[in-house]
């Protein structure tokens, strides 16, 4: 077995396979029911347990260091962040620490940390009672955003464009904190912040950090539906070099700012009239297998990096590996309802440039409404010579493979690959 050993936290079974390409031994903390049988032949040991309770963990961990002696620990799901966090402390690996992955996943700790060192940002408040939506439509004016504060998946978020749409705005914030959802036994929906909003288009900048040095290995345009959930991303973003230039800047200050010092971050921001302005951070890659397009992109695998680097095999970059092709994804939908058929799935996969079509429903599944980003019914990625070629292969996909929703009896259609 080899010497160096990293505990992986949660997680695909792709971050243990990778991490044991690279050379590596992999101690796993899973949630139960989560462990397979291939995990186990990967494996030196397994803990499966409610890895977000950290009275459980923390006896646990202590006890297999001092067993197996990881050197590090890793996870590439945000369930997962603040824990590595706290091991990060507990045994002094390095790494983050808890209290810079806390101040990244809870939105208004990283607004407020942002203003007190005097970082850019936009005004922020959280969200008690409806007259703090009165109050901060006062002082801060119209529009502004409500969101969890430590949510994701774009779920709950709104924009109150004018004092007459604050009832509303706390209406639905009580329905959300009442309401039950797949994850929340790590995401609850019980805090809320207002801020400011930020208009122009969205992107998102794909980055490592290597002991202190942030490397900037991907800017993604992103796609919305005007609801706030991502209707697909592409690589690389259609901006000008200038713009692009601005746009890594201000990652990197942020970076800095919060206090990242290794690993992968995935860092949202819009670009402003007065330039670009960071949204929210993640001390992980990015989520709708983002990943996965940054190495089609530019080979770089950021899940490979995430679990095993430093090693011989992961080389740490000067900078932005060379571009090889553009990379693009789009988010299937369908109108809410009972799936009676679906049609062109095969065809749709035939088509050149097509890497993988995901179709996550088939006749007799029930379609919700869009309010966040669980709710799309699957996924294609395309590559592509550039961003628009990629991107026209997402949309003939999307367009070709058609899911029929309505009251009828279902029925499975030929040729639709389920």
């Amino acid at each position: 077995m080899s010497a160096e050993r990293v505990l992986i936290i949660g997680g695909r079974l792709e971050n243990v396979r990778k991490a044991v390409e690279q050379g590596l031994s992999v101690v796993y903390l899973q949630q139960p029911g989560q462990f397979t049988p291939e995990h186990a032949k990967l494996v030196d040991a397994a803990f499966l347990v409610d890895f977000a309770d950290w009275s459980v963990v923390e006896p646990i961990v202590a006890a297999a260091h001092k067993v197996y002696g990881f050197t590090r620990v890793a996870t590439t799901g945000e369930a997962g962040v603040e824990v590595a966090g706290r091991i990060n402390d507990l045994l002094g690996l390095g790494g983050v620490s808890h209290e810079v992955a806390r101040r990244l996943r809870d939105k208004l700790s990283m607004r407020e940390h942002l203003a007190r060192v005097g970082a850019a940002t936009v005004p922020a408040a959280e969200v008690t009672d409806r007259a703090a939506l009165e109050a901060f439509g006062a002082a801060h004016g119209y529009p502004f955003i409500v969101k969890p504060v430590d949510g994701i998946a774009s779920l709950g978020i709104q924009l109150v464009r004018g004092p007459q749409e604050v009832g509303a705005a706390w209406d639905r914030i009580g329905e959300l904190r009442a309401s039950e959802h797949q994850f929340a036994q790590y995401f609850p929906l019980d805090r809320f912040i207002a801020e400011s909003y930020v208009e122009g288009p969205e992107f998102s900048v794909e980055a490592f950090t290597f002991e202190g040095r942030h490397v900037v290995v991907a800017v993604t345009e992103k796609l919305t539906d005007g609801n706030f959930v991502e209707a697909g991303h592409v690589i690389p973003a259609r901006i000008d070099a200038d713009t692009e230039r601005a746009v890594e800047a201000a990652v990197v200050e942020f970076l800095d700012a919060v206090g990242v010092v290794h690993g992968p971050t995935h860092t949202e921001l819009r670009l402003s009239p007065d330039g670009p302005r960071v949204i929210e951070s993640h001390n992980r890659p990015g989520g709708d297998r983002i990943r996965d397009l940054v190495e089609a992109a530019y080979g770089f695998d950021m899940e490979a990096y995430t679990v095993a680097w430093p090693c011989p095999g992961l080389p740490a970059p000067a900078g932005r590996p060379p571009l090889v092709q553009a990379a693009a994804t789009r988010f299937l939908t369908a109108e809410p309802g009972v799936v009676s058929r679906v049609e062109g799935v095969d065809e749709a996969r035939a088509l050149e440039g097509v890497v993988e079509l995901d179709l996550q429903v088939s006749a007799g599944d029930e379609v919700a409404a869009l309010r966040s980003s669980w709710d799309r019914i699957g996924q294609v990625i395309a590559v592509g010579a550039d961003a628009d070629a990629a991107l026209a292969t997402c949309d003939e996909v999307c367009a070709s493979t058609v899911v029929v929703t309505g009251e009828g009896p279902a029925e499975a259609v030929p040729g639709t690959g389920r």
